[in-house]
């Protein structure tokens, strides 16, 4: 099997960073893999000192650090970074510094790349998944998402190169009330985000990358026992603040480093219908109440 570069980003976060890390060193394929890490410049001068901390805990993992000057954001810092290293590589596994991996991640991740690698209708591998019941009689350890999650995934380099990250066509688009119902299928928040991002409220890469998706017709790859857990909410976190999240999941605790995927795999209705209610208008609502309560 060959394994795929890990590429991390961080930014001012030491503790969370030290945390991943450590929890990435229990996979076993963690110090056969090639290792890159983007740090993020700062956006003030508080934000220095402990830009500075992070720096040395990525030297001690790997000599291939990437130290910006200025601050650019999330967005932009991910989409040079992937960028650069698939101009190398084939494919490539992307982790933020608030993200807790289980020791079977890299297994998974590799083995789901490698697997999915000629199956053109595949534009992910992701290591979140949702809370999914396993459908009757189901083959397989994963399943199709019409949305690609940004919580530790992967791709590969001809997929990524398809991405439009300019959105060209979004006047054509945003135009298309049909376009519009079909994109948010795949959650009620889809179109409203990327509006968000053209109309300059967000910088967000990850939405940009699922129209893209959406529009190629292609699918993720998600695990229905999850291998990633998003450490990253609270009031430090930039992009989620909040302290409840909908978005708990079934971590895997199985210890299993060899995984079923079937080559004939299918959109399902059920699943898909449960993917949709992570993302229903009801309970975005309900998360926000929650949140304003502080419960």
């Amino acid at each position: 099997m060959s394994l795929s570069p890990i590429v991390i980003f961080a930014f001012n976060r030491p503790k969370a960073l030290q945390q991943m890390i450590i929890s990435l060193k229990r996979n076993s394929l963690y110090k056969q893999s090639e290792k890159f890490v983007f740090i993020d410049g700062p956006r003030n001068e508080n934000d220095q000192n402990k830009i500075n901390a992070v720096v040395e805990i990525a030297k001690t993992i790997t000599s291939n650090v990437t130290v910006s000057t200025a601050n650019k954001g999330l967005g932009t810092s991910i989409i040079t970074g992937v960028s650069s290293v698939l101009q190398k590589y084939e494919k490539a596994i992307i982790l933020e510094d608030d993200l807790i991996c289980t020791p079977n991640f890299l297994s998974y991740m590799n083995q789901a790349l490698n697997f999915y690698e000629k199956d053109d209708r595949i534009i992910s591998v992701c290591g979140y998944g949702l809370k999914i019941k396993r459908p009757k009689n189901y083959v397989g350890d994963v399943y199709l998402s019409g949305r690609s999650s940004s919580w530790g995934w992967a791709t590969w380099k001809d997929r990524w190169e398809q991405i439009d990250w300019n959105m060209k066509d979004w006047e054509e688009f945003s135009s298309d009330p049909q376009k519009i119902k079909a994109f948010n299928r795949n959650g009620s928040d889809m179109f409203s985000m990327l509006k968000d991002y053209m109309e300059g409220r967000n910088k967000s890469w990850a939405i940009r990358f699922c129209y893209n998706q959406f529009k190629l017709g292609k699918y993720a790859v998600c695990p229905f026992l999850s291998k990633v857990n998003n450490e990253g909410f609270g009031e430090e976190a930039t992009n989620c603040k909040q302290q409840y999240s909908r978005f708990k999941v079934n971590i895997d605790q199985s210890g299993n480093t060899h995984f079923s995927f079937d080559p004939q795999i299918l959109p399902n209705k059920q699943i898909e219908k449960e993917c949709y209610h992570y993302h229903s208008i009801k309970m975005r609502i309900y998360s926000k109440i929650r949140n304003m309560l502080r419960f």
